[in-house]
């Protein structure tokens, strides 16, 4: 299984980004997806997952909605009302249990980051 996240960038406080994960090999549906953060100096953090439901971390809750396509193996973070402190390396990563997981060691595939900046 290979993850590859894109769609971060530089975005004002108030504004919105999409990430998107693709998801290579198989049994793709069989998996939880769930997306992280890692701020400078801090621990990675929950950010959302999805399995046939969704969990969010209470922060992004009414912000951020994740979704997934199973037909072409991807998983996407829309964020709107973004805040600064939304600062970070977001990381998609995938779980074959498929059961939905906010703990970072449950994930056993991780994608290589992409840097999501929102200035104030």
């Amino acid at each position: 299984v290979q993850l590859q996240a894109s769609g971060g960038g530089l975005v004002q406080a108030g504004g919105s980004l999409r990430l998107s994960c693709v998801f290579s090999g198989r049994s793709f549906v069989s998996y939880a997806m769930g997306w992280f953060r890692q701020a400078p100096g801090k621990e990675r953090e929950f950010v959302a997952a999805i399995s046939r439901s969704t969990s969010y971390a209470d922060f992004v809750k009414g912000r951020f909605t994740i979704s997934r396509d199973n037909a072409s193996n991807t998983v996407a973070l829309q964020m709107n009302s973004l805040k600064p402190e939304d600062t970070a390396v977001y990381y998609c990563a995938a779980d074959y249990s498929g059961v939905l997981r906010e703990k970072p060691w449950f994930y056993s595939y991780w994608g290589q980051g992409t840097q999501v900046t929102v200035s104030s």
